[in-house]
């Protein structure tokens, strides 16, 4: 028996609607620097439940937006199809981080639990702060103090103490009761 290596595919980003009439679309990253999704390629769309690979033709900024030409769509009804579609890249595609570095994507899920042990919930969404990025972590269930949401920043060593991609774990210095 042959394994086929399954593709992990994270979304990068959104199309928008439709621009002009020769099968523009305007887009949505969610990348660090909205520009950084085109650095990522190739694209995958999101088609009834599919990822299905496409090929970007060209891509301009327009006003304070970012619009799209995929190759063979060429007018605004094949585009309009197209609305609303979550762009995705093939994980592998991503630079390999540095210690102490971790792309979002890993983070969300991961269980959070302080140094008394105390199991604060998991991260459900990063928030970027311009300082430094937020864990967003929902309570597991009605939590003992109350709390149904924190916001932990995640600076680490001095409140990120470990990061455990294995077993989805972070460790945080950080008191429950906030």
């Amino acid at each position: 028996m042959t394994q086929h290596n399954e593709q992990r595919i994270e979304v990068v980003g959104k199309l928008g609607s439709t621009y002009g009439i020769r099968g523009w679309l305007r887009i949505y990253s969610s990348t660090e620097s909205a520009e950084n999704i085109f650095s990522y390629q190739p694209w995958y769309l999101k088609i009834k439940g599919q990822w299905q690979p496409t090929e970007l033709e060209s891509w301009k900024h327009h006003n304070h937006e970012l619009i799209v030409k995929l190759k063979n769509i060429d007018d605004r009804e094949m585009a309009q199809t197209l609305a609303n579609v979550e762009i995705g890249v093939d994980l592998s595609v991503f630079p390999e981080l540095e210690d102490g570095d971790y792309y979002w994507h890993d983070l969300i899920g991961c269980q959070v639990v302080n140094l008394q042990g105390y199991a604060m919930g998991a991260v459900t969404e990063m928030m970027e702060t311009g300082s430094n990025d937020v864990l967003v972590v929902r309570a597991n269930s009605k939590d003992a103090f109350g709390k149904q949401e924190r916001l932990i920043p995640f600076l680490y060593e001095q409140v990120v103490k470990r990061v455990d991609l294995t077993t989805k774990t972070i460790e945080v210095d950080w008191d429950a009761g906030f």
